[in-house]
């Protein structure tokens, strides 16, 4: 009989993750219950997010227990269905597990048109890290044209698209990432007009000073920590700063003093804002109707940095904390196969296709 691979939590991480602390487990093949719809998995997003839900501690979501699968977004294709709004063949994107085939209630998932744009970009550009790009900075920075946005962790998932959504609204974008390779991209390929690599630069706040002559007026925060201490003395007068994400601080063992930079905000009269994309969920359609069509029209560019196999997922996700990935950090699970009527006639094909590898 089929068994389900799973990727588990086997221990909290201390610091940053170690492989050791995910556990690769198999269970029986799942079914679809009355309403549900049963998934196999394609492709599974890799996000900082991930970090805070596996300490043990109260977060804004609920954690990860250890024992318990590991959840985040995927892309994947119905393999059987018992709702009409679902039917097998369906590309669907949602928040399930990191294991080869997940139920969920069919109405808890999203079409993916596999003809507007590749299927994984339903995990980026065209889900939650462009949403995330795209609200937080149109609707919590309120960048004006000729307005200077910099963005840290600017060659990743939602940094890269921050950048350029920012240059279509006609502003400058400079971006703070940690190598020359990140830097070439997002300046040559995605349009930014200038950046810098913050691994070999010691002055952060002279870079800052040099780059953006004219201060800053809009702060998309990916990073926190001595970055953000760095840019808060260049803000200008009623400046926005939008806080996505802290992924310096998430594998610290000791929290880091560091400049208190409160009086900055009175001086400047400017304001700080964090937010999670959930909160403009009513909204989403209105986002992913302008995501592609700046995708389908050119204006938007993406990477992906994709791993393969289920049980490179813990891999995927320790790189992508440590920063060794360049735009959207993937793990690719299976390949789209066009289409299965049904579970069993996919486990035939998949069967045939292992024993005719050529085929």
């Amino acid at each position: 009989m089929p068994l389900n691979r799973q990727i588990m939590l086997a221990s909290y991480p201390v610091g940053m993750p170690q492989e050791s602390d995910f556990r690769l487990e198999e269970s029986p093949l799942p079914h679809a219950g009355p309403g549900e719809a049963l998934i196999r998995t394609l492709y599974l997003s890799v996000d900082p997010y991930m970090r805070s839900r596996i300490t043990g501690q109260t977060t804004y979501a609920k954690g990860t227990q250890i024992g318990e699968l590991m959840t985040g977004g995927v892309v994947g294709q119905v393999v059987e269905s018992n709702d009409p709004r679902i039917s097998v063949g369906d590309i669907v994107t949602g928040t399930l597990g990191w294991q080869d085939y997940s139920t969920a209630i069919a109405k808890s998932l999203r079409k993916v048109d596999p003809e507007q744009a590749p299927i994984s970009t339903a995990l980026y550009v065209l889900g939650m890290p462009g949403l995330t790009a795209y609200f937080g900075l149109l609707d919590v920075c309120r960048p004006q044209p000729g307005e200077t946005v910099v963005v840290s962790s600017a060659a990743g998932g939602v940094g890269s698209l921050v950048g350029q959504i920012a240059r279509l609204k006609r502003c400058r974008a400079v971006g703070i990432a940690g190598s020359d390779e990140k830097i070439d991209f997002i300046t040559q390929t995605l349009g930014f007009d200038s950046g810098f690599n913050y691994k070999k630069v010691t002055d952060y706040g002279a870079r800052l000073k040099e780059l953006c002559p004219n201060g800053v007026d809009v702060y998309f925060d990916n990073v926190g920590g001595e970055i953000s201490d760095a840019v808060m003395p260049h803000l200008n007068t009623r400046a926005r700063v939008g806080v996505c994400g802290q992924i310096s601080q998430y594998n610290v063992e000791n929290p880091e003093p560091g400049p208190r930079w409160f009086g900055q905000l009175i001086l400047r009269q400017a304001r700080v804002e964090g937010f999670l994309v959930p909160q403009f969920s009513d909204r989403y359609a209105e986002g992913l109707r302008h995501l592609s069509s700046w995708l389908r029209e050119g204006k938007i560019q993406y990477r992906e940095d994709i791993v393969e196999g289920l049980d490179k997922a813990p891999q995927a996700f320790i790189g992508m904390l440590s920063g060794r990935n360049i735009g959207k950090q993937l793990v690719k699970v299976a390949e789209w196969h066009r289409p299965a009527t049904t579970v069993a006639e996919h486990l035939v094909g998949q069967a045939l296709s292992l024993a005719n590898p050529e085929h």
